[in-house]
């Protein structure tokens, strides 16, 4: 029987709407896929396309989230820690190692997990669940831009790109933009 690995990784820490998603991954220890790579370095089809073939080698597969809302009053690293600890708890009972891209450990799993910088590119797990958090979070925000239409939610996700910028300038804050983050309060104050 094979050891087990939990991989962990977030989207969306840099937008100025949506949430922040993470995915928790239990995946084989031993288990190498050569397609698997950081979610960023691919494309969306290639992401779309991997799907099937995580779902069919992972154990367990558990999303976390935290909202525009939560965001502003935590700020984006803790939601995004609190957003992990929800991923790795959706998962049940499993004592397997955590395994999480970037620098930090959320408290909750001190103990049981270690942070990989980089982990997206080189550790399976860890590149599984990037592919499935960032395909979720891009399904979502297409969703969001047939709710709020004109600000381009399906062309960059919320990212702050000037097409982004000017629908906030032209079309305003919506519920789901991140009122902590600077290009936002910078248009709350004008008004």
């Amino acid at each position: 029987m094979s050891t087990w690995v939990i991989g962990v990784d977030e989207v969306g820490r840099g937008p100025l709407a949506g949430p922040v998603v993470t995915c928790a991954v239990l995946w084989p220890a031993d288990l190498q896929w050569s397609l698997l790579a950081d979610s960023k370095k691919l494309s969306a089809k290639k992401r779309q396309s991997l799907i099937a073939g995580i779902r069919e080698r992972a154990a367990r597969i558990s999303y976390g989230r935290a909202e525009a809302d939560e965001i502003d009053q935590l700020n984006i690293l803790q939601a995004t820690m609190v957003a992990m600890e929800r991923a790795v708890a959706g998962l049940g009972e499993v004592t397997a190692r955590v395994l999480i891209d970037g620098n930090r450990v959320p408290s909750g799993l001190v103990g049981r997990a270690e942070a990989i910088v980089g982990g997206d590119g080189i550790v399976p797990a860890i590149s599984a669940a990037s592919i499935l958090a960032k395909v979720a979070r891009d399904e979502e925000m297409m969703a969001w831009a047939e709710t709020y239409p004109g600000y381009g939610f399906e062309q960059h996700a919320g990212y702050p790109t000037p097409s982004h910028l000017a629908a906030l300038d032209e079309l305003g804050v919506t519920p789901i933009h991140r009122r902590s983050f600077g290009p936002v309060r910078k248009r709350l104050e004008v008004l």
